[in-house]
This record gives structure tokens, sequence and C-alpha cells, in this order.
């Protein structure tokens, strides 16, 4: 309103005034560039004004200088500063950029694309099985105090979105630190968004949490342990092992990375142009069962099929690793999966290389792999006949040539869309999620715990454990929430997929027995 009357009073003064204004006016120019002023100025003003508001992008003037955000306009290479003492003064801005995807570029369209949460993949139901035991009781900080003397080697605490540890003893190699890592990666992929809590970490292989010890009213509740892997006979929690974010002692790059070598890796010897025969290349020295599948290799006396080769690792370091990179060994058919010392980081690059795996039959799980089904992902291999097994799987899939090679594919496809990062992040989101509703105490801060981030790990690392660490970096955080919980199985469910499973298997040895029985095949 009082534009108006102004309007209408300068249009009133414009008349009365208009001869003395040409008469008083001597530099007409003078009066066109006040004009030209005060309009820009009032430009500004309104442009300022709604920029406050929310309503106007200052950018969007054609002609004026751009204002951009590191928001915005994420860093594209970042690299650990050379001293540490200066990350102290970098904002978390500074510090973004868009998170690798899968064909290893630096955009997040495999989920942005997406308008909303999918469903997660079938193994995420096994998260409720994994924390079943302390669904009536919850877990006091009594329990968590007895999984520290179960050997845990650190308690990882989260308070107020900030990550802090205590350590209590050193893991292998660099388990510790890598896992610490891909849980900090973890809170900027998804910030703001994890609960408080406290949990103790095993990074040893074999799980220690027997159930048999915790069974009936009269044994104490269990105390929660997290680790790589568990087994039937064990409750320990499992957790995404630290190799998806690089294994930096045997030249493993981060997941996201290793899994596109291998896709191209894939395209170098089509499926049908491949060396029709079992593949498996590790260290025997682990387990007996891996020294009793070298009793399958290839011999003047008998071929079941199998070309099986020890890797020397301390050879390949001083060598530079370069008979072991995961891409060049997607040459064969059919490529062995079979554990170490318990369940085996090899397993995810083994099933990515599009050969039909051909799984010793386990005693250890990971996350993923009981959302994995017999003759759709993998085909099961006895562990107590391994080479008779071997020998007939290789002959069945020579001759099933289309079926050998889709049950290759798909397994290669699960582990590609179902165990991807986005997937692996959405798995460890989901699991502390649920671990936090069970707590029954306030966490907080215990005596010498340290807080970390990012730059005090980068900063002091060296060599391939730095580059891993940069190159594994979450640099944005994701554009879409998390996947949707499954429910948990009814007990009639649950039954029913692992009978499916066993029956599967059955039906395989059967084929096995029947091929050396009626002479097909000679063991």
């Amino acid at each position: 309103m009082l534009q108006r009357k102004s309007m209408k009073r300068n249009n009133n003064d414009s008349q009365t005034n208009r001869h003395a204004s040409l008469k008083t006016a001597p530099y007409p120019g003078k009066r066109i560039a006040k004009a030209t002023l005060f309009f820009i100025s009032c430009l500004f003003i309104s442009a300022g004004l709604l920029d406050l508001l929310g309503c106007f992008d200052s950018t969007t003037f054609a002609g004026l200088k751009q204002v951009t955000t590191i928001r915005k306009q994420p860093i594209t290479n970042y690299k650990f500063p050379r001293q540490c003492d200066v990350v102290q003064n970098q904002t978390q801005e500074e510090r973004q950029q868009l998170p690798m995807s899968e064909d290893g570029t630096n955009n997040n369209k495999a989920r942005s694309s997406h308008p909303g949460p999918s469903t997660c993949p079938s193994y995420f139901r096994w998260i409720h099985e994994d924390l079943r035991p302390w669904r009536e009781t919850g877990i006091t900080r009594g329990m968590l105090e007895k999984a520290r003397n179960n050997k845990a080697h650190f308690r990882v605490i989260i308070l107020d979105g900030k990550v802090y540890v205590k350590k209590y003893r050193k893991s292998i190699d660099t388990r510790d630190v890598f896992t610490l890592w891909g849980i900090l990666q973890l809170l900027r992929w998804y910030p703001g968004r994890l609960p408080d809590l406290e949990l103790m970490f095993d990074a040893n292989d074999r799980p220690t949490v027997r159930s048999n010890d915790y069974k009936g009213q009269q044994h104490p509740a269990p105390p929660p342990v997290f680790r790589y892997c568990s087994d039937d006979a064990s409750l320990d929690i499992v957790f995404p092992d630290w190799s998806f974010w690089g294994w930096a002692e045997v030249n493993i790059k981060p997941w996201a990375k290793s899994m596109v070598a291998i896709q191209e890796g894939n395209k170098m010897t089509p499926w049908n142009d491949r060396v029709a025969y079992a593949y498996w290349r590790g260290n025997p020295n682990v387990a007996p069962t891996r020294r009793d599948l070298l009793t399958c290799n290839v011999s003047d006396q008998q071929d079941w099929n199998t070309r099986l080769y020890i890797n020397d690792w301390v050879r390949e370091s001083r060598e530079g690793f370069k008979n072991s990179n995961l891409e060049n060994q997607c040459t064969h058919r059919y490529k062995i999966y079979i554990e170490g010392w318990a369940w085996s980081v090899s397993e995810k690059y083994i099933m990515a290389c599009d050969s039909m795996t051909l799984y010793v039959r386990p005693k250890y799980y990971d996350f993923f792999i009981r959302g994995m089904m017999p003759l759709q992902h993998y085909w099961p291999i006895r562990d107590n006949s391994k080479c008779t097994s071997l020998k007939h799987a290789v002959h069945w899939g020579n001759t099933h040539l289309d079926q050998a090679r889709k049950i290759g594919e798909e397994g290669s496809r699960y582990i590609r869309e179902e165990v991807n990062m986005e997937h692996v992040y959405d798995y460890m989101f989901h699991l502390m999620n649920e671990y936090a509703k069970l707590l029954r105490f306030k966490p907080e801060i215990p005596w010498g715990a340290t807080e970390i981030t990012p730059d005090s790990m980068g900063c002091p690392a060296t060599g391939r454990w730095r580059d891993f660490m940069e190159e594994s970096m979450v640099m944005s955080p994701s554009e879409v929430s998390p996947c949707e919980m499954p429910l948990p199985y009814t007990p009639l469910e649950l039954r029913e997929v692992l009978e499916r499973k066993a029956n599967v298997t059955r039906q395989v040895e059967f084929w096995e027995d029947q091929y050396f029985s009626n002479g097909s095949i000679k063991p």
C-alpha cells in the first residue's frame, strides 16, 4: 500500500512540476544515471530479501559473479593433508564428495534414481535371528562387559553422531583399523541417523560365544560380540568384514573398485571359451580342509577336473602381487570356494567372476551367504568327498553348459546387486539400529577411549593403507533413505528356508551318487 501511495504521489508530482523539472535539469544524463542507479539498487535489495527467505538463488543472475558452495560442488579428488595438524581447520563441507558407485565414478545414480527406499535383500532378515538371544532380556552393561572379557579387540561408542573407540588388544594385520574406518564411512553415508550405542568387536576369525554355554534359565545371558562370521553352534553377531574397505596387506582394493575390475575381467574371456576345469588359488596352510583339497589336483594318475594353485603371499608381496590380481582370475568356467581357518574373505571375489561357484559345504557363514540358494547361486560340494564331488560338478556343467552358465551369472548378479556397498552400509545401519534398541543402559565414553575421524585415521596412514582409505571414503550423504527392513522370519518360514536348502543339496548329492554308481563317471 505504501508503495502504491508513493507511486501515486510521484505521478502527481511529475505532472505539476513537469515544466519546472525541464527548466531546472540542465543535464538530462545525470537524471538517467540516478534512475538507473536507483533501479539496480532496488534489484539487489529485492534479490537479497528473496534469497534470505529461501525463494531465490542469487547465482541465477546472468552476468553476475556466480557464488558456489562446497555442498553444491563437491570436491572430486580429496586427498588427506600431508600435515595432520592442519586437519582440524577443515570443515565437514570441505571434505564432502560424491561416493564411488558401481561403475567406478563419483556419483550415486544407482540409488538416487529411485524415488524412495527399496526393500532390503532377503538376507537382512537374519539380523533379527542374530539378535534374537537378547529380545526378551535386552542387553545390560554387565553383558557388554562380559563381552570384553570374551577377548574383544575393541569397543565402539557412538554418541551424538561421533565415534569413539577403546582398544583392548591388537588384531590380525589392520582388520581393526579398516573395520573402524567402515563404521566412520557409515556415519558419513547416513549422517545423524545412527543412535547412541556401545558394542564390543572381536576381529578374529572363529566365533567364541557358544550357544550351549547359555542354554536354560540357570545360565546367564550371552555376551553380545560382533565379528565377521558365525556358525550354527554360536551366538556371535555377524558384521561385514574389513576387506569391503580394502585389504592392504595383500593388495586387495576396496570392494567398489574390486567389483568394477572383476566385471572388466569377466569380459576378457567369454564363458564358453573359458577353461573347462574347476579353478582355485589360495593358501592351503591355514586349515586341514584346504590341504585336503590339494589332493584333488591333477596328477599323472588322476584328473579330478580341477586346476589348483598355491598362493605364496610372502612371495607375491615381494614381487608386487603381479600373479594375484583378482580380475585376471576369471578364466575358468568353474571356481572353487572353500573355507580357511573359518569363513574366507575370498568368497565374494570368487562368486563375482560369472563362473559357476563350486561351494564346498561350509561350517561358517558371513552376513550375506544366508540369502543364497544352491543350484540358483552356486553348486554345493561335499566336504567329506571333495574330489569325486568336484569331478561330478565339472562333468555336469560341461554337459549342461547353459544351466551352468546361468548359475554362475546368477551368483555374480547376486553379489553385484545385493552385496554392493549401498547394501553393505544398509546392513550395517539396520543391524546397529536394531542392536541399539536392545540396550538397557545409557551409552557413555569410557576412560581411555578416543574420538576417531576420517582425518585422524587417514593422516597417519601411509602407502596402500592411505590409498585405500582415500578410495573408499564416502564423500557425501546418501540421496535416499536406507532400504526398508524386512520382517523377521516366523518359525515356520525359517524352517521352510532351511529345509529347502537342505533338500536341494541332497538332490545334488543324489545325482552325484547316481553318476558314479551307473559308471557314467569313474571315481
